[in-house]
């Protein structure tokens, strides 16, 4: 019996290592709060992802855009396109707000959103998983379709 339940937490354990999507329910006192004030990020349908101004710089490290198919958000600074499953690289997200981050679970953007197309007017906390950095984000619009407009409201660093 104690060989059984040693088996069973192993393939418990290769279980939970195996799904695709991060999952993070860890803070530490380390981490950075972005509470300064709000600023609006847009990128227009059809504009071009690969040009800094339809990219949101928020680090070296996470740059946000939207390929113009149509698809959910990615990280520019290390992807070509969006990871349905792991876009966009680097990030983490959950629906609440900075002060509730400490009780939050972050997930991969689709895993934590849902479809993107109803992310519009929901709170959410992205973590910037390299940096540690928390930063509050509300999406307010979501193209439909092809052409890969969206815009969003975040706070901003101190």
């Amino acid at each position: 019996m104690k060989n059984f339940l040693i088996l069973l937490s192993f393939v418990a354990i290769l279980f939970a290592c195996d799904n695709d999507t991060t999952v993070d329910t860890m803070i530490d006192d380390t981490a950075t709060i972005w509470d300064g004030p709000t600023t609006t990020f847009s990128k227009a349908a059809e504009a071009d992802p690969t040009l800094a101004e339809n990219q949101d710089r928020l680090t070296a490290r996470v740059q946000l855009t939207r390929g113009n198919d149509g698809g959910q958000i990615y990280n520019a600074a290390t992807e070509d396109s969006a990871d349905k499953t792991n876009s966009p690289a680097g990030t983490l997200w959950a629906i609440g707000t900075l002060e509730e981050r400490e009780n939050l679970t972050f997930e991969a953007f689709r895993a934590a959103v849902g479809s993107p197309k109803d992310v519009v007017g929901k709170d959410l906390v992205l973590r910037l998983v390299d940096d540690n950095i928390f930063v509050a984000v509300k999406f307010t619009e979501w193209a439909q379709r092809k052409g890969g407009g969206f815009t969003y409201e975040r706070s901003t660093e101190n």
